[in-house]
């Protein structure tokens, strides 16, 4: 802390105890801050604020950062912590890794991990990244008919999905960034008792997935602000008495072209469809059918390397849900299963190229992508949407209303 400054002994008070203020935080003075909020008394006043006085300081960072496309020139401005992603997770770097990038987005600098309190449950990857238990599980192999009491649990986790999901959606606007919907995510996921399944699964570093324009999924919520006329995807998955609950949704932030509308729109209904032939009995591989037909007869492609899982007190399980025509998926549906249906669908291509981070799928020809979720149950009769929109969710979808 500089020894001195020119702050006026007589006209601030200091920001820790009110006190007539001699001395000038010098990261505020750096910053160009109000001298209001950075005056101190003494170097002792000073040291005793400083766990919250520095959050001033990550304000105002955040608040520098550009929309533009590339997130290099930011870096520096956020200081200590922000760094981009690389190796899944495992590693930071403070400049923009070298890619041929496919379209116009780039990646930002993305926040520190989030703490999660000691008093959560946590699945076994929340201490090292690994998911050991889901991984030598038999229900890789084996579609779990769930108890009466397993999907009681889901669907009281999934309700909580949804309503973090719903936390998210009112929260997008342009110059918000997706490292503040994560935010917003973790909060809303720890308030409510559970914890933000994607939070170090497989060293995943964020509680959720923001997945803007060409990104096709598993985009990791960084320091980039969202711009009018852009689209995201939120990805969210709740663990919560031993099992979770996942859904996603694509939104329009500020006022978007047509074409994205319409890709939107047709992925919405490439989900419903989906769900409507759920009932037991029907061949999982249907799904892809339902799905590719309407995609390819508005003119989308579907995306190939991602699919819909089985879930429960696992994360990712038997079945596999592919999404696209003429796939070879083996296996009936039964009362008692649930699992998630997920369809990626693509304005251009349908193939995918993996950014230097090791997560973020993006569209190889750079064009847009859009996705829906729902977590399913499988009933004696039909289908039951655990993951469905509560009449409190916000009106974000004008076919909804229309």
């Amino acid at each position: 802390m500089a020894g001195g400054s020119d702050v006026a002994e007589s006209a601030l008070s200091c920001a820790n105890c009110g006190k007539p203020a001699h001395l000038q935080c010098p990261k505020c003075m750096e910053l160009k801050l109000p001298r209001e909020d950075s005056a101190f008394c003494t170097q002792d006043c000073f040291k005793s604020s400083w766990s919250s006085h520095k959050s001033v300081h990550l304000k105002a960072r955040l608040s520098s950062v550009g929309t533009g496309t590339t997130g290099e020139q930011n870096s520096d401005a956020l200081g200590e912590g922000w760094q981009y992603c690389v190796k899944k997770g495992q590693a930071r770097t403070p400049k923009l890794p070298y890619f041929d990038w496919t379209g116009a987005l780039r990646p930002y600098p993305i926040s520190n991990k989030r703490i999660v309190p000691a008093h959560i449950d946590k699945p076994d990857w929340a201490k090292n990244g690994i998911p050991k238990i889901e991984l030598n599980s038999d229900l890789q192999h084996i579609v779990e008919i769930k108890t009466p009491e397993q999907i009681e649990r889901m669907r009281e986790t999934s309700r909580i999905a949804r309503e973090v999901l719903d936390a998210a959606a009112r929260a997008i606007q342009p110059g918000v960034t997706t490292d503040e919907i994560d935010r917003v995510v973790h909060e809303a996921t720890i308030a409510a008792g559970g914890y933000p399944s994607p939070l170090n699964y497989h060293f995943f570093p964020k509680s959720c997935c923001t997945s803007v324009n060409e990104v096709i999924c598993h985009g990791i919520p960084d320091a980039r602000k969202l711009e009018d006329g852009d689209i995201v995807n939120i990805d969210v998955t709740v663990y919560y008495k031993g099992v979770h609950g996942d859904l996603n949704e694509t939104y329009f932030v500020g006022n978007v072209d047509e074409e994205s509308r319409r890709l939107v729109q047709c992925t919405y209904e490439c989900l419903e469809k989906a769900i409507a032939i759920v009932k037991p009995g029907v061949r999982f591989r249907e799904i892809g059918e339902v799905i590719n037909r309407h995609a390819s007869m508005s003119g989308f492609s579907v995306v190939k390397s991602y699919c819909g899982h089985g879930i429960g007190e696992l994360f990712h399980c038997a079945p596999n849900i592919p999404h696209y025509g003429k796939n070879k998926a083996v296996g009936v549906m039964k009362a008692g299963q649930t699992f998630t249906i997920e369809p990626m669908i693509n304005a251009g291509v349908w193939r995918d190229r993996m950014w230097p981070d090791g997560w973020t799928a993006v569209t190889v020809d750079g064009k847009r992508s859009a996705q829906f979720e729902h977590t399913l149950l499988v009933t004696e009769t039909g289908v039951e949407v655990l993951t469905a929109r509560l009449p409190t969710s916000p009106n974000v979808f004008p076919w909804l209303s229309s």
